[in-house]
Order: structure tokens, then sequence, then C-alpha cells
């Protein structure tokens, strides 16, 4: 199996040889691929390493599938050319995320989506992932009528600079900024831009992913998304109106019982998911699950997961398996 990775050097893409090392994945050959000013350099993977090649050159190896993580515009640049030599691209930029002709796809919510005609794939933005994951088994016991989320997410989504920039602050270095204002001891209301509706772009991604990936137009979702000074993972404050009624501890246990979530909810020990706790873990947590008082049908609850793993890098290899389970790759 040959896998190329577009954007090997980055953060994102650093994960993504990590996640591909520890879940086994059957790499014969790697392809790094990176920007001409990276060609030549070496990325270490299973104690080999590799040389970074350009994307003509990553094409003409003709890897059986390639993971993209070098933003947008190299996608949509990239990512037709490898489908045309027949490499199926997993993307993880927003470049194709809403082109109806393309799936988006988180394998334990619509994976049944895929074929083997789907050669170029995208991976939902990474907020959207950890809140899917838990509203589809709500989904199908109470049917879903409304969401309101707000967002709490980590530097490590921006990337190296932001990193940077909050561990410069922490020490009173001045450097290069990712944001327009200091993110350490501050909170920042806004990622991406601002859009003429008064959301962020970020804002709609999750309004618009959901519902294509929960294939249901009638779910309700309105976000605010923040960035925090935080390492670990992103987190999300949800309520959530069904349209039948539910029992608390039913939810709980439905959560308890869906793949690739863990419900840590025990407010007498004072238990329930942070950051710290789910980085480098490609689970999804949930808890503070309660009964919202003020209407009936809704519940409260807090998601929490590793952007980079399950939010990124581990959803894409996920489907990535998915795809070769099915001998598709």
């Amino acid at each position: 199996m040959k896998v190329a990775v577009v954007g090997a050097t980055g953060l994102v893409g650093s994960k993504m040889l990590q996640v591909l090392t520890e879940r086994n994945f059957p790499v014969t050959e790697l392809i790094p691929v990176a920007s001409e000013k990276s060609v030549g350099k070496e990325v270490t993977f299973k104690g080999k390493t590799w040389k970074v090649v350009s994307a003509d050159t990553a094409i003409s190896m003709k890897p059986n599938v390639a993971i993209f993580s070098a933003g947008g515009s190299t996608s949509l640049e990239w990512a037709p050319k490898f489908a045309a030599a027949g490499i199926t691209v997993i993307d993880n930029s927003s470049a194709w995320r809403m082109d109806p002709d393309k799936k988006l796809v988180v394998p334990e919510v619509n994976g049944d989506a895929l074929t083997q005609e789907d050669k170029i794939i995208a991976n939902p933005n990474c907020s959207t992932i950890q809140m899917v994951l838990v509203l589809k088994p709500l989904h199908e016991k109470y049917k879903i009528k409304r969401v309101v989320v707000s967002t709490y997410q980590s530097v490590t989504g921006t990337g190296v600079k932001a990193v940077t920039q909050l561990m410069n602050e922490r020490q009173g270095i001045s450097g290069e900024m990712a944001y327009a204002y200091p993110i350490d001891l501050n909170v920042i209301p806004q990622i991406d831009v601002f859009l003429d509706n008064g959301y962020t772009k970020e804002e709609m991604k999750m309004v618009n992913e959901t519902k294509k990936i929960m294939r249901d137009d009638t779910i309700k979702v309105t976000a605010t998304t923040v960035r925090i000074p935080v390492m670990g993972g992103h987190s999300e404050a949800v309520n959530i109106e069904f349209e039948n009624d539910y029992d608390v501890n039913e939810v709980r246990t439905l959560l308890s019982q869906t793949p690739g979530v863990i419900v840590v909810d025990d407010p007498s020990r004072a238990q329930y998911p942070m950051p710290k706790d789910a980085h480098d873990k490609d689970e999804v947590f949930v808890g503070r699950i309660r009964r919202d008082e003020t209407q009936p049908n809704t519940v409260n609850m807090w998601i929490v997961a590793d952007n980079l793993r399950k939010g990124a890098a581990t959803n894409a290899v996920q489907i990535a398996e998915y795809l070769q389970q099915k001998n598709w790759l």
C-alpha cells in the first residue's frame, strides 16, 4: 500500500504520520509531499526516513491513497489531478466539504455513503466531527430538532504559528502573531473570517456540515465558535432539542454504547471531560449531561475531543481504513 501524505511537514500532517503508525495502517511505501521549499527534506516514519517530494512527483509514483492536509487552495489545485490519475484522495481542508458531488464523511456516522467511485472524499471540520459523533445515536432515538453549540477551541486548530504565539506570550517573548489579539489570558470570539450574516465561516461550517453528514436538512443548528488558550483539544457546550422526550440515564447509556464515544459524567466526584484528558486520544468524551429545565425535550451536554486526532488525522485515517476493508484502494 503506497500512501501519500500531502502537507506531511505541517502540524496535522505530522499527526497523520503518527496515527498511521499507531493504527498500523499497512503502509509499504510512504510518499511525503510538501511545498517546493520542503522538497528533499526528510521525515521519519516507522523508523525509516523518507524524502519529501513535490505533488507532481507523488502523482507519478502512483500511491493507492493520498491524504491531504495542506490547505484549501492546494486541495483545489491538486486533488483533481491525483483523482484523475486514479488515486483516492481524502482531503482534510474545507475545499470539497460542501461540494454536492463529494462525500463528507465521519465513518461511524455515514461511512455507508462511500462507494468505490468516490475519488475525492472530504474530511469534516474538527468541531463538527466530535459533535456529530454524539448527535448520531441521539437523532436515531429521539429525532433532533435543533442544536445550539458554543465551542472553546484549542490554538492547535490554527497551527504551529498560533501555538508559538501562545507559548511566547506565556514567557513574555514578543514574536509573530497568528491572531489579531493576544491569546494567553484571553478568549477570541472569532474563528475564521466574518460572513455577511454576522457569523464566522467556522460557525457556518458547523451549521452546514452537520446537516450534510447527518443527511437531514431539517436539523436546525446555530453556533458560536471561540478560540481559547488551550492545547489539548476542542470543547463544546451543546444544547439539543428533540422531537420526542428522553430519559437522562438512557441518554448516558446510549452514548456509552456508541463506538468512539466515552461518557465521563459524575458530578458527585467532579468528573467531566477536559481537553487535557482528551489530548492524544482518538475518542470523543461527553459529560455534564443534564435536562434543560427551561423547555421540553431538551438536553445539555459538554463534548471534548483532540482536534488534531479525531478532529482531523484520525478521522482521515479511519476513512482510509474503511476503504481498505472494502478493497477499494
